[in-house]
């Protein structure tokens, strides 16, 4: 439950769920049980390239995997783990640093595509 996961990673009252405008998010089923669950929801701009950061991540670790070529799911798994762990903390920092950047950015292009 919410509750019990929010506790779990020491979460204060307060805090506001955050997702995307995939389609699964947007649902009508979804969003009812955001609401019976009582989910505090961060409004997304709909046209807005993905501002979560962990996104950046994922690029990064696409472009890690792709440039070691696996060749079945086993190597894949592998390497996913190998370049994940390789991946600096330094890239996790910069995505911290530059958000502020980011979201005036989608702010004044009106949520749609920015340089990020």
């Amino acid at each position: 439950s919410r509750k019990s996961h929010s506790r779990a990673l020491k979460m204060k009252r307060g805090w506001v769920f955050q997702h995307d405008n995939d389609p699964k998010h947007t649902a009508r089923a979804t969003k009812e049980w955001l609401r019976k669950k009582h989910f505090k929801v961060l409004e997304w701009p709909s046209q807005s390239p993905d501002l979560n950061p962990i996104e950046n991540l994922w690029r990064e670790l696409k472009v890690r995997v792709a440039q070691r070529q696996p060749q079945n799911i086993t190597a894949l798994e592998e390497i996913c783990m190998e370049e994940w762990a390789k991946i600096p903390a330094t890239v996790c920092e910069n995505l911290v640093k530059t958000y502020r950047k980011r979201l005036t950015s989608v702010i004044t292009n009106k949520g749609y595509i920015t340089k990020y």
